[in-house]
């Protein structure tokens, strides 16, 4: 028999105010949905039998990877699928997703994630997200596997090519998770800083989760702590002669944009730019160096670096707004301080309009996102 084409997998607890929005905007694409439920006491796991799911109740233990890793054992697809119950598939890539399971070649496919932020899911827009690519769908059965007990990653089997490129569809997945009312009703900060702590007494642990205790300190805006471990996760990578993922470039350069002490930012921000030439947020962060410096010529030249780069790259973590009104409003700072005002006032009102375009671009998955 031939095995079905997708399998949806997922892991949940007390989701019942979200669940249904996750699989109302999945279901009818895949063919399969396995739940691994680690304890609810809401009623998600009926909820989620409502739409076919296959629901698989474990005890809690600490550890994400274990639980996603269950989910993988009991699926049936040639292709996995996998979501949290704080996201929604857009509907309008549902044909794409599952044209690409039919006809690609490869055994991993990256999706692209938006990420809202803000005080709560009805008023999500692009104004307040950031974007990634992230592997989302993989060949089932390949040895694929979940590592880490949190914020897991998947690990790519050793027994597969891992030279070739990834191919990057055009389906997007929207990710509530860091919006506040989510946040704070999940109690996601004790939760992590809980897992993260115990993982970091392991003289051995990966450098990922001092990057991790970093952002969350620096979501808590305990600046001085969050710029410490950013700076000792990519001390850990280059322990370990690997170079840094690009994002633990754009935490610390943000922590001191945040914080106000760009002074901390040369010469190692060039560094940086030589890694990853085309990460438009370290252009931006560079920028706002060089003019608060008084150098307003060659700040300017990197925002417009920023503007040529644009809001279509998905290789980095990357926050909107850093391709286009970020940089166009600090143009206009840098006029302004030059004594350009007519110059001034045109890039501020591009960027005010680009501003309110991107405020109205709600995400089309937040209506009835939560109860």
């Amino acid at each position: 028999m031939t095995p079905p084409l997708l399998s949806l997998c997922m892991i949940v607890k007390d989701e019942a105010d979200q669940i249904e929005a996750c699989l109302t905007s999945v279901h009818s694409v895949v063919d399969e949905i396995i739940i691994v439920d680690t304890g609810s006491t809401d009623g998600t796991q009926e909820l989620c039998r409502k739409y076919g799911a296959t629901v698989i109740e474990v005890p809690w233990e600490d550890s994400f990877s274990k639980a996603r890793n269950i989910g993988l054992k009991a699926a049936r697809g040639q292709w996995i699928l996998w979501l949290d119950a704080d996201e929604r598939l857009e509907t309008e890539d549902q044909e794409a997703l599952r044209q690409a399971a039919l006809s690609s070649k490869a055994d991993a496919l990256f999706l692209k994630l938006i990420h809202y932020q803000g005080q709560q899911i009805e008023a999500a827009s692009l104004h307040l997200a950031s974007r990634y690519a992230q592997i989302r769908l993989f060949r089932n059965k390949k040895g694929f596997q979940f590592v880490r007990d949190i914020h897991e990653v998947l690990q790519w089997p050793a027994s597969l090519p891992n030279h070739r490129p990834i191919p990057l569809l055009p389906v997007r997945i929207y990710h509530f998770g860091y919006i506040e009312e989510v946040v704070t009703k999940k109690n996601k900060a004790q939760r992590n800083l809980k897992l993260l702590l115990r993982e970091r007494e392991n003289p051995d642990r990966d450098p990922w989760c001092d990057y991790h205790l970093a952002s969350e300190f620096s979501r808590a805006q305990k600046w001085e702590h969050a710029f410490t471990l950013v700076n000792q996760a990519l001390e850990g990578f280059l322990k370990k002669q690997q170079l840094p993922p690009s994002l633990l470039y754009k935490l610390k350069y943000e922590i001191l944009f945040r914080h106000g002490s760009m002074r901390g930012t040369w010469p190692g921000i060039e560094c940086a730019i030589r890694l990853y030439p085309d990460y438009v947020d370290l252009h931006f962060y560079k920028g706002v160096f060089l003019m608060e410096h008084g150098l307003y010529a060659e700040a300017i030249k990197s925002f417009e670096r920023c503007l040529e780069i644009g809001e279509n790259q998905w290789e980095h973590l990357s926050q909107f707004g850093m391709g286009s009104f970020h940089a166009l409003h600090y143009l206009g700072r840098c006029m302004q301080r030059l004594g350009k005002k007519q110059e001034a006032h045109v890039y501020d009102q591009t960027s005010a309009r680009l501003i309110r375009t991107y405020a109205y671009a709600n995400a089309p998955a937040t209506k009835g996102a939560m109860k």
